[in-house]
């Protein structure tokens, strides 16, 4: 694989069972690079390890006045030098493209799982460690992968050069040979507290970057309340733990450091010593005693590696366990059984009776909010299954379009028939044609949406902000998350662009809830006209919205408990009218006398002052 080939046609099916199984499979789903690295690692560091053997002959030849043997020594210098240039650049290469690659892979699988998962992969993982995994910890993944290969290189090289100086020079090789495995795994001992102060960093980091991602989102209300201090202390006090715990792992890793210069510096010393002591007795000569001192002295360069593959596991090695986290993550408890499916018909959710007929505008009533979303990505197929706390959502039966579980049809197919649009809609940067250039039925036309949206103030503003286009909106750009925009502004634009795609069943959670009074009854009209003949649901509590549909579910701990029109609910359910309305308990009490509903005595006037009759609660609506 090369970076040109980048992104992968299918990044594969990843070993999520732990964090250095993952890692594991992302190698050997890059042998090829492997061995590509491996193999220029090898002759980089074999051509290194030569070098004594040709500075000793050098040595010895001028000892022994051979300038035949001193040509012949210069001229495998030289084809040495070649050969590492060639083999470091090589391996540069090629590790550096096992990286890229290997953070490319996990980019698109982690992407993969956020379309797959949608919105409900923030309520599973924190959006700061979303960010610190699609970022940070990609990259230490991407580290490890390239660092594997140098490593395997550099172990090989160790072994054959301690197995040569052993065969060579057996008095002085053999000392070299014992002292390699103590001097390599000699920092073994320090890693597993190296790796604990690594974790304790990367848990406060994430944290921190956590904060900063909520702090900026929301910044605008916090001017508005002036709590930019509050917020900047926090930010200051989540860094400041975050500068205390590098600190405390580079002071480990610093040791490991100097464990790894302090022990060969005792190996060469007491090389020197000992062959010094032999030469002089004659036992061994001069060139030999060079070469032995200059291959211990070069092996120190590829046992440098040793250290560098405990930093690059140590940091990938919980990089690895949060990607997994979220590669583990699933949409249902089964797999996609029925292809080529396109099913059309009712919504209906068997886990909580809620029916939405085809080519009807359903409104639901939920008293809790959460419960509310919940419902939604369950319409949209987006249960959320395979963690402890969801086993009861992780047992309800599936929803069904037509008759069809949307969990036995292929994910593009349930994304295609059911469109779910959150409460908090995202909006990407770039202009208002891109981002109403989505994946549609072409029936629904980009100004019919706009206008059914009520989107007319935001062309205007939108066509004053774009001086450089001659005026045209839809040419105009938009920030990142709308940010240049109000919430209202927001909410109506997110909400043309679901109405563009036309999907045969729309989920809209709370799509007015930042909007006037006034807009939000020209909004609900105008979602009524547009997808008349298509099947829409609308999670809201309004009376504005909810008196366009045609017909209101109300749906109380977790189950449907009434079905009508908003006006005949409103005189008939006193849960509906109090979700609807806010009553107060007294007030309930006092209106569900007034209609008959209920066992409770109708109080007198001068009991109930703040009474409201039915007809009262109508005008409102």
């Amino acid at each position: 694989m090369q970076i040109r080939d980048l992104p992968y046609s299918d990044p594969g099916d990843p070993d999520v069972r732990s964090g250095p199984r993952f890692l594991f499979w992302l190698g050997r789903n890059q042998l090829g690079g492997q061995l590509k690295s491996l193999s220029w690692g090898l002759l980089h560091q074999l051509g290194i390890a030569g070098l004594p053997v040709t500075v000793g002959l050098a040595v010895q030849a001028v000892i022994d006045r051979s300038g035949g043997r001193l040509a012949l020594a210069g001229g495998l210098i030289v084809a040495l030098g070649v050969l590492i240039a060639v083999g470091d650049t090589m391996l540069h290469r090629t590790a550096v493209t096992n990286w890229i690659t290997a953070a490319a892979r996990v980019q698109q699988l982690l992407a993969r799982k956020t379309a797959e998962l949608g919105s409900a992969l923030t309520r599973r993982v924190a959006a700061g460690e979303v960010v610190a995994v699609s970022t940070g910890d990609v990259e230490k993944i991407g580290w490890f992968v390239e660092a594997l290969s140098r490593f395997a290189a550099a172990a090989t090289a160790l072994v054959v050069i301690s197995v040569g100086l052993a065969v060579y020079l057996p008095s002085l090789g053999l000392v070299v040979a014992l002292a390699m495995p103590v001097l390599a795994l000699a920092v073994l001992p320090l890693l597993p507290r190296a790796t604990r102060r690594a974790d304790e960093q990367r848990e406060k980091a994430g944290k921190a970057t956590e904060l900063a991602s909520d702090t900026v989102a929301g910044l605008r209300v916090l001017r508005g309340i002036g709590g930019e201090e509050l917020f900047l202390g926090r930010y200051r006090r989540a860094s400041q733990e975050v500068r205390r715990a590098a600190v405390r792992s580079a002071r480990m890793w610093a040791l490991i450091s100097a464990v790894q210069v302090l022990l060969p510096g005792i190996l060469l010393i007491s090389l020197v010593w000992y062959g010094a002591t032999l030469a002089r007795d004659g036992r061994i000569d001069v060139g030999q005693l060079v070469t032995v001192y200059s291959a211990a002295t070069l092996m120190l360069f590829p046992l440098r590696h040793f250290e560098e593959i405990a930093m690059a596991y140590s940091f990938s090695r919980p990089s690895a366990q949060r990607a997994v986290r979220v590669l583990s993550l699933h949409r249902s408890a089964q797999e996609a059984t029925v292809e080529g499916v396109t099913p059309t018909g009712d919504l209906y959710d068997p886990a909580t009776g809620l029916m939405a007929p085809r080519g009807q505008f359903t409104a639901v009533v939920c008293g809790d909010p959460d419960e509310a979303g919940r419902l939604a990505d369950r319409l949209g197929g987006h249960a959320e299954t395979g963690d402890e706390d969801d086993q009861a959502a992780a047992a309800a039966p599936s929803v069904l379009l037509g008759g069809v579980a949307l969990d036995e049809i292929p994910l593009d197919a349930a994304r295609a028939a059911v469109l779910v649009q959150d409460k908090d809609p995202v909006l990407l940067s770039g202009t208002l044609r891109e981002l109403l250039d989505v994946p549609s039925s072409g029936l629904v036309t980009a100004d019919a949406a706009l206008e059914a949206a009520q989107c007319a103030d935001v062309l205007s503003a939108l066509a004053q902000a774009s001086a450089d286009n001659d005026g045209d909106p839809m040419r105009t750009r938009i920030t990142e998350r709308g940010r240049s925009l109000s919430g209202g502004q927001r909410q109506r634009l997110a909400l043309a662009r679901s109405l563009v795609t036309d999907p045969e069943a729309l989920v809209l959670d709370e799509p007015t809830s930042a909007v006037d009074s006034h807009t939000e009854a020209r909004v609900a009209a105008g979602i009524a006209k547009l997808r008349q003949g298509r099947t829409t649901v609308a999670f809201a509590s309004s009376p504005l919205l909810l008196d366009a549909a045609d017909r209101v579910v109300l749906v109380h701990e977790g189950t449907v408990v009434a079905v009508g029109n908003h006006r005949d609910l409103l005189r008939t359910e006193p849960r509906y009218r109090a979700v609807v309305t806010r009553e107060t308990d007294d007030e309930a009490a006092a209106a569900n006398a007034v209609n008959g509903v209920g066992d409770v005595p109708a109080p007198k006037s001068d009991d109930v002052p703040a009474m409201k009759s039915i007809e009262e609660i109508e005008e409102r609506a």
